[in-house]
């Protein structure tokens, strides 16, 4: 069993030459949550459709569960819930899972178990045999999110699911997708909320304009550009002066009575013993020193201007 749910090479969809994604190479771990991040119109939606073969590839080659896309092997053990869900609202939640389960194969005599088991998980045991033309957004939304999880898959799309969702339900939702993952499942998800992926992902992919900038363990990622909180005596005036010239940044963020915090960027991991040395060969009086872990907000934007930079880099240069 390989250890990737999914693995794709130069995986292309075009329209036309333009838009989509292109040349998307990546592997997702199994027993992961994955956030494939970008902003509105990225490539995210495209791509996860041609995984799932309601799109056809322009070129490159993928595979899922160990199954080329676009076969039925690949999509019998595959959830998804798509970003623009609509539901035919004369029916009853429980009806549209009858229908959804019927679809999936699931054995009749085990269908009303596995049913209630979903409604639950999702938070709407009690307002299932009401009419989906009386749900509100965020019920249409966990009603399909129950449809993705009725086959118990080993891998779940999940294209902006708490996009139409109250903070409560946002937090049940998250603790739905890490108890999911503590399960074996993968759950890939497709947002653009990063203050909502910070907390439930383990790797990221970040997409910009259809081609794939980076993707990997996103805390890792985010030791591009390290930084630390050092607190001392505003009396010591190291910092007000000369300080290493791998600290590449500073920033004074507050001040305490007598103390006083910088915020200091280095130009590489392993530089803090070296700066306290110097800081308190200098007489700084350090009270505390605290590694800052970047938000995934700050990862994203410091990879896509990365992407743009090399764009405009290599715009120039052809017209040179």
């Amino acid at each position: 069993m390989s250890d990737y749910v999914i693995e794709t090479w130069e995986l292309s969809k075009q329209y036309g030459g333009k838009a989509g994604c292109k040349n998307i190479t990546l592997q997702v771990p199994r027993g992961s949550v994955f956030g494939f991040l970008g902003q509105n119109g990225a490539g995210k939606s495209t791509f996860v459709r041609t995984m799932l073969g309601l799109l056809h590839p322009t070129n490159g080659r993928a595979v899922m569960l160990g199954y080329p896309i676009g076969s039925v092997e690949s999509r019998q053990k595959v959830g998804y819930l798509p970003e623009l869900f609509r539901y035919p609202d004369w029916l009853t939640g429980t009806q549209l899972l009858e229908h959804h389960a019927e679809l999936c194969g699931l054995p009749k005599k085990e269908r009303k178990t596995i049913i209630r088991e979903v409604v639950e998980q999702v938070g709407m045991a009690g307002r299932e045999r009401e009419r989906i033309r009386g749900y509100s957004k965020g019920m249409q939304q966990r009603i399909g999110l129950a449809c993705a999880l009725l086959s118990d898959p080993e891998l779940i799309f999940l294209d902006e699911p708490t996009s139409a969702l109250d903070p409560i339900g946002r937090k049940e939702v998250r603790e739905l997708i890490a108890k999911l993952r503590d399960m074996g499942k993968t759950i890939f998800l497709n947002s653009h909320l990063l203050s909502e992926m910070e907390s439930i992902c383990d790797h990221v992919g970040i997409i910009h304009r259809g081609e794939l900038v980076v993707h990997g363990d996103w805390r890792k990622l985010s030791a591009v550009q390290p930084q630390i909180e050092v607190t001392l005596d505003q009396t010591s005036e190291k910092l007000q002066t000369k300080l290493p010239s791998f600290v590449t940044d500073r920033h004074l963020i507050r001040q305490r009575g007598e103390l006083a915090t910088w915020l200091l960027t280095l130009d590489q991991e392993g530089r803090v013993p070296a700066l306290l040395s110097d800081l308190i060969a200098g007489g700084a009086a350090v009270h505390e020193v605290v590694k800052k872990q970047q938000s995934l907000e700050e990862v994203f934007l410091y990879w896509v201007q990365k992407k743009e930079g090399e764009a405009h880099v290599g715009h120039r240069e052809n017209h040179v």
